[in-house]
């Protein structure tokens, strides 16, 4: 009886592990500056809500990534509500290329993703600047987004090998 137990544990702790590494990279405002890595920064949650939204559209859920930008404004301090709106563009943008791909691609998905975060940093810039006259780097904000550009296709891989090898071991048992 226990060991049923525990299997349904960890079969509901493995299928939620995308959700509580959402909720973890948005509370830790998260940086390499300890490292001496100056220019290096990369938003994992915009790579973790593209990819499960893209791939396993039940796997986050469109109320729990409004929190989650909640949350995000005010670890980071950006008005109430910007993260969230552009955390569900994002959701916005993976559905659509989830409905119109007959065959899928790493490499479509990656671009479309680039696009995707273009707008939506190009958005978000916009109502920073113009509308809460915040001061931003843009040369902090383009190495931000070539690094997740970038860094897409390597937890694009990782999060393939985790539900092929992990979350579907689980449910075929």
């Amino acid at each position: 009886m226990t060991e049923l137990r525990n299997k349904k544990f960890i079969k509901k702790l493995l299928s939620g592990m995308p959700l509580i590494l959402l909720f973890v990279s948005v509370l830790n405002d998260y940086n390499f500056n300890f490292l001496d890595l100056k220019y290096f920064s990369f938003n994992f949650s915009y790579i973790l809500i593209f990819y499960y939204s893209l791939k396993k559209s039940e796997g986050l859920g469109y109320t729990y990534i409004f929190i989650a930008g909640l949350f995000n404004d005010v670890v980071v301090g950006t008005p109430i509500g910007l993260s969230s709106l552009m955390y569900l563009i994002l959701c916005g943008a993976a559905a659509y290329l989830r409905n119109i791909t007959l065959r899928p691609s790493l490499v479509k998905d990656c671009i479309f993703f680039l696009i995707t975060i273009l707008i939506i940093n190009s958005l978000l810039f916009i109502t920073l600047n113009l509308i809460y006259n915040f001061e931003l780097d843009y040369f902090d904000q383009i190495i931000n987004i070539v690094h997740t550009f970038l860094l897409y296709f390597l937890f694009s891989n990782l999060f393939d090998f985790f539900e092929n090898h992990f979350v579907g071991n689980i449910h075929a048992r």
